[in-house]
């Protein structure tokens, strides 16, 4: 049996973005986004039954502030008291996973598409997509971007701007582009 598209984008296989079924998907997304973003003023109750409404799973006390842009919404799961800041914009064609407690501040991006190196595929628009999990109290600074496949442990800290192409550890506070870890004695 031959996988859709959204199957082999789910699966981490090389994907056709330019699919009807991933197109409908994107469009019922945008016009939730219309209606999330336009509710700035409601309250954090009717916000959160709105990102219920949408993303895969929202726990207990998740607050994510409008402006909020994301690519499907379908896969993205929010722990227990998850606060995202304003503007922050996550891709999920492939599972996004944010832990308990996690903070994460203005202008994030977390990016699971990524696309061929060798120029015929990218040319063709083809295109992959990688998970990212984020743990349990977690603190993401302002404007880092978390790229595809990452893996960020519990308790971590990344800083404001900083670039993430690697996994960060457990306990580890990393920053700078390309992150990298700070010496205990720093922290």
């Amino acid at each position: 049996m031959d996988l859709t598209q959204k199957q082999k984008m789910l699966a981490g296989e090389v994907y056709n973005p330019d699919d009807p079924e991933l197109h409908a998907d994107s469009h019922a997304c945008k016009a939730w986004m219309q209606r999330y973003n336009a509710a700035l003023a409601e309250t954090p109750a009717v916000r959160r039954a709105l990102l219920r409404e949408r993303l895969a799973a929202v726990g207990e006390g998740a607050v994510i502030r409008p402006p909020f842009h994301c690519d499907y919404g379908l896969h993205i799961s929010l722990g227990a008291h998850v606060f995202l800041n304003f503007g922050c914009v996550i891709l999920d064609c492939a599972p996004v996973s944010i832990g308990d407690r996690t903070q994460i501040g203005p202008g994030v991006q977390i990016l699971t598409p990524d696309h061929p190196r060798e120029p015929r595929p990218r040319e063709a628009g083809l295109e992959f997509a990688r998970p990212i999990l984020i743990g349990r109290n977690v603190w993401i600074g302002g404007g880092a971007i978390l790229l595809p496949g990452i893996t960020v442990g519990d308790h971590a800290i990344i800083g404001a701007g900083s670039v993430v192409t690697r996994d960060v550890a457990e306990g580890t506070t990393v920053v700078g582009n390309p992150a990298r870890a700070l010496p205990r004695s720093q922290v």
